[in-house]
């Protein structure tokens, strides 16, 4: 069996090589035109070996072509500099900003001269008969002691006649300081006994003075008051060293304490007395045992629209009974307000009445009403 050739009706390009119909005329790769007098070629004789193919792909081809300008770069870069065209640039130094530190001079101290204290030299002494390191020490001054230190004797201090010694000067002893010399009114203002006084509530000026044998301009002229005018609670400077010298009450010259406020005890605050027959009696606790010269202040006054009826009297006792004239008369309450303060005659006025001054606290005040009228028919 004979085997069969393979025959190729197809034309091949002379130009590209590129296999092509038998019936072209044209090559679809290279576009060479074919002339109807050529030829026809077989495949056999004209066929050529073909040429190698390279497939890349796009980046690849992109970092090629990098990769080749890099180099024509830097093949020219070297080339210029061959040539002498291109010259690197100098660096300028950029200057440094030193900083000039200018020294202030330092004021110095002028040292201020302080005397220094040169000691005196010794005295010298020829000793005499009978003379001692005793009667020496007290002519000059000084102690036995630094006699025998200075002149190096024994230490019972035995002395010869016509023994040279040297005698220490005295030690210093420094003045005392001048004190502050009053004036003859600064001595006599400073000698001045004096006694704080706050007034009390039935405090007068003329009380006050009366009391303590004092002037009453005495007493303006030391607290700088320009009226007779004293209110309660005013703290006044009594100089005790202007008394009158005209007879008087001889003042206590340490006055007793004070006494404590008094517990009121009946009635109780707020209790309504409405009976005409009805007999109020205050009664309170003692403060302690009252002088000869103490009672108690009974102050009682009806508050009632402010009417002012007012009732001071003075008991020794802790009990008192408001007496019947003071009972309202009208069909109408009253409310009565009272308190109890410890006192203490100060004196007496121009009609031989005491004159009363506080010896205590005053009391808290209390209060009851009182129905003065008919209590079948009371009017509102």
């Amino acid at each position: 069996m004979t085997p069969a050739k393979s025959v190729t009706n197809a034309k091949i390009c002379p130009t590209c090589g590129t296999h092509l119909s038998e019936n072209a005329t044209r090559c679809l790769v290279c576009g060479r035109t074919f002339v109807a007098a050529e030829n026809k070629v077989s495949a056999k004789a004209v066929q050529a070996p073909r040429l190698p193919e390279i497939t890349i792909s796009l980046p690849l081809a992109l970092g090629l072509i990098a990769i080749f300008l890099a180099i024509g770069a830097v093949v020219v870069f070297f080339l210029l500099r061959s040539t002498g065209r291109v010259v690197e640039p100098t660096p300028t130094a950029s200057p440094t900003v030193t900083t000039t530190i200018t020294l202030t001079p330092t004021a110095s101290l002028t040292p201020t001269t302080v005397p220094s204290f040169t000691p005196l030299p010794p005295n010298e002494y020829i000793v005499k008969a009978n003379d001692l390191c005793s009667s020496i020490a007290y002519t000059f001054d000084v102690s036995i002691n630094s006699i025998i230190l200075l002149n190096n004797l024994s230490a019972d201090c035995s002395l010869s006649v016509d023994q040279v010694l040297l005698i220490p000067q005295p030690t210093l002893t420094p003045s005392p300081m001048p004190s502050a010399t009053l004036s003859e009114v600064e001595s006599t203002e400073d000698a001045c006994e004096k006694l704080d006084y706050t007034v009390a509530e039935n405090d007068t000026l003329s009380s006050i003075a009366y009391n303590y044998d004092i002037s009453i301009d005495n007493i303006k002229e030391y607290n700088g008051l320009t009226s007779d005018v004293v209110y309660q609670g005013q703290l006044l400077t009594l100089p005790l060293c202007r008394r009158n010298p005209t007879p008087g009450p001889t003042p206590t010259a340490t006055l007793p304490p004070p006494y404590p406020a008094a517990s009121l005890l009946l009635p109780a605050n707020g209790t309504i007395y409405m009976a005409l027959n009805d007999t109020i009696t205050l009664q309170w606790a003692a403060v302690g045992t009252l002088r000869e010269n103490e009672m108690y202040q009974v102050t009682i006054e009806d508050i009632t629209d402010g009417t002012g009826r007012k009732l001071v009297d003075y008991v020794s006792d802790t009990k008192y009974i408001i007496p019947e004239s003071f009972r309202p008369t009208d069909d109408r309450p009253h409310i009565i307000e009272w308190s109890i303060m410890p006192v203490r005659q100060t004196g007496t006025d121009e009609q031989d009445k005491p004159i009363w001054g506080t010896a205590g606290t005053p009391s808290v005040k209390r209060s009851f009403g009182w129905w003065g009228g008919n209590i079948a028919s009371p009017t509102p």
